[in-house]
Formats: structure tokens, C-alpha cells, sequence
């Protein structure tokens, strides 16, 4: 939680910078961010994602997600709810004004003040996010079927040897 924006929101003597927007009242408590295009890019590590996670935010609502940052944040339980860009700045407005925002996974919707706005987010994501699941605990769904179907490989197996 500590590296996540550290240059933005840390000087080099590690002080907080009193001007970046996590470090002002109300938004030391944000857990969601509005974000420019392509948010994540050069994110590849699950850290950036982890780091966010550490830091409280939830969800970023953005435009686009870098590829490999989309599915770190599904892994981990990070929303990234997509909206245009004219919605996307809408909500920027709205966060700049302190209006709380609610994003309803169900129904794929960002309520801000005034402001209810649809979002895109593949099926397979917004399951996860609200099963609270990953690839892990899906797969341990299915254990049972996954050691039936390797002992049958075992029995199958055939060695050839070669000379």
C-alpha cells in the first residue's frame, strides 16, 4: 500500500505531498478513483493491483484498461467498471465536488449525486467480483472432477521406450 502512487504521493524525503489528491480530506478515505484512459498501463505486476488493493481502493472507473492490468484486477478482486469518455469525465466532475459514488455490479450502474450511468464489464468478471472468487477457488470447485479426470490419465498413461 505504501508504493502504490508513492511518487505522487510522497516527496523524496518521504513526506506526503500536501497537493495530490489522496493526501486532501475527504479522499484519504476514497476507495474508488476515476482515471484517465488506458489506466494501468505499464502495470503488468500484480503488485500495482495489490498495492491499490492495500491501500483501499475497490474500483477504478475508467474509459479502458491496460490489458495485463484488467486481469491482475480481476484476479484481485479490483472493479474496473468501463464508461465512455464523456461519462468518465462527468464522474471526474462529480469526485472533484466530494459526491459520494456507488457502483452497482449487478446492475452495472454508477450512481454519482444526480449522475446514474450504465458501464461495460465482461460476464466472467463481474461474477467473479461478486462471488468475491478468483481462478484459484473456482478451480477448487472443482476438485473432486479435476483428480477424477487425473487418475484416469494415470491409468491411460502408456510409456515407450525408445532405443
Amino acid at each position: 500500500g505504501d508504493g502504490a502512487f508513492a511518487d505522487l504521493r510522497f516527496d523524496n524525503a518521504g513526506r506526503q505531498r500536501p497537493e495530490f489528491i489522496l493526501n486532501k480530506p475527504p479522499w484519504t478515505q476514497a476507495n474508488i478513483l476515476v482515471v484517465g484512459d488506458n489506466f494501468g498501463c505499464g502495470s503488468s505486476r500484480e503488485h500495482a493491483v495489490w498495492g491499490m488493493r492495500q491501500l483501499g481502493i475497490d474500483a477504478c472507473i475508467g474509459t479502458g484498461f491496460a490489458g495485463i492490468f484488467y486481469d491482475n484486477a480481476r484476479k484481485n478482486g479490483l472493479a474496473l467498471p468501463i464508461v465512455s469518455p464523456e461519462t468518465r469525465d462527468l464522474l471526474l466532475q462529480a469526485a472533484g465536488n466530494g459526491t459520494e459514488m456507488t457502483i452497482d455490479l449487478r446492475g452495472r450502474t454508477i450512481t454519482a449525486g444526480d449522475i446514474r450511468a450504465p458501464f461495460e464489464m465482461d460476464a466472467a468478471t463481474q461474477t467473479a467480483l461478486i462471488r468475491g472468487r478468483d481462478d484459484t477457488l473456482d478451480s477448487l470447485e472443482h476438485a473432486g472432477a479435476i483428480r477424477d479426470y487425473e487418475a484416469g490419465l494415470k491409468n491411460e498413461m502408456r510409456v515407450s521406450v525408445i532405443k
